[in-house]
């Protein structure tokens, strides 16, 4: 065992017994209380939190709406005071940027908060495939501009400081067209952090955060950092793949888990995935209470010791393996397929990754040690064949 396992290990069983010590605004929202069984005290405030320097203050629980697919959840959202709603410009083929612009058409433009991700594929004119990917972007969403722009999924220093992406992501600042810039990074998250704390340009970071994570004390440090120079911090990937098993019959407590990420101040918001109005109540219910109840303590505890579906992108497993797969994107799929039952997601990851034919049939032994004692092959064996089906037979 490392020392941030026994650090992040103590945190679990000492720090979460503490009360959340959050920052509480003025302002009172209501809850769609018909669904809440009547548990939740309405009258409370909602936790409330600046966004680094950028002059944007959020409820400490936002929507990430990758795999909605109802406008009345997103309407129900704005009614229960969520304002920030996070998309990106590949999020279900463009329908998910089409759905939201359907929303948020007649709804006053300084009432919501919009942030959306783009990445070109080819590394070949990426100044203008970014613009195209945009322009693309904001016309689904029927906006002028979106407040939150990221590079997608940014996983080293010289990827962020990348300097076609950097001129096309200042140019959209500049043209108006994004009130603010980012990375997103699933991988190497300190590191990236650091990165956006250098360059002086980035202004927010959303980042992989969860109980699971073995590096949680050192992304913790870093996260510290970033707020001190005013960059603002959003979580994503805070249900740590939703399921401890691949057969989905071990949850994850979504609701503890959420709690954990939320309990560090200096994280602005989080942006969990809601799929349903049950998902929607119980992330709300967060919104005004950020304190551990003992079960969820013990859920949390209990959870770290046991397997999961999230990989924590580490990247120890690539060195060992003899075709240098990209392992940790292949994780992220199988995720995607047995954590969020999103097929199409994993199908698009799995896509752009360009795997070659034979993953690891024609090895007699695999080699990859993983940190979190994943069962690689088997794992890549069963997600790949979802690069064999079409993606109109996905569902």
């Amino acid at each position: 065992m490392t020392h941030n396992d026994l650090n992040r290990r103590s945190f679990l069983k000492t720090s979460l017994l503490g009360s959340a010590g959050a920052i509480f605004s003025s302002s009172i929202f209501a809850h769609p209380s018909k669904r809440n069984n009547g548990n939740e005290d309405e009258s409370k405030p909602i936790i409330k939190r600046k966004l680094g320097k950028t002059g944007i203050e959020l409820p400490i629980v936002s929507f990430g709406v990758m795999r909605a697919d109802s406008p009345a959840l997103v309407q129900a959202a704005l009614k229960a005071g969520i304002v920030h709603f996070d998309t990106a410009h590949g999020y279900q083929r463009g329908k998910n940027e089409e759905m939201l612009g359907d929303v948020f058409k007649s709804v006053p433009r300084d009432s919501f908060i919009i942030s959306t991700k783009i990445k070109p594929e080819s590394k070949e004119n990426i100044k203008q495939q970014f613009g195209e990917m945009l322009d693309l972007s904001l016309k689904r969403l029927k906006l002028n501009y979106v407040d939150i722009l990221y590079i997608h999924a940014v996983s080293s220093r010289d990827e962020a400081l990348t300097p076609e992406w950097l001129e096309a992501i200042t140019n959209a600042k500049k043209t108006g067209k994004a009130k603010h810039i980012g990375m997103s990074t699933h991988q190497n998250e300190s590191e990236v952090i650091q990165v956006a704390i250098d360059s002086k340009i980035y202004e927010v970071v959303l980042s992989s955060i969860n109980y699971k994570q073995d590096h949680y004390q050192e992304l913790k440090k870093a996260i510290e950092k970033a707020n001190q120079a005013g960059i603002g911090i959003i979580a994503m990937k805070t249900m740590a793949g939703g399921f401890l098993d691949r057969e989905r019959t071990k949850p994850v407590n979504c609701k503890a888990a959420l709690k954990f990420v939320l309990q560090d101040e200096n994280i602005t918001t989080a942006i969990p995935g809601i799929t349903n109005f049950d998902q929607l109540n119980m992330n709300v219910s967060v919104n005004t209470d950020l304190i551990l109840t003992p079960e969820e303590r013990n859920d949390l505890a209990i959870g770290d010791t046991h397997g999961s579906l999230y990989c924590q992108q580490c990247g120890q497993c690539i060195p060992n393996c003899s075709k240098k797969l990209p392992i940790p994107d292949i994780m992220r799929a199988y995720m995607y397929t047995y954590g969020y039952n999103d097929n199409h997601q994993a199908h698009s990851l799995l896509a752009i990754l360009e795997l070659p034919e034979n993953l690891c049939s024609d090895c007699t032994r695999c080699s990859v040690v993983c940190s979190k004692k994943f069962k690689v092959r088997e794992k890549i064996m069963d997600v790949a064949r979802l690069t064999k089906v079409p993606v109109e037979f996905l569902g």
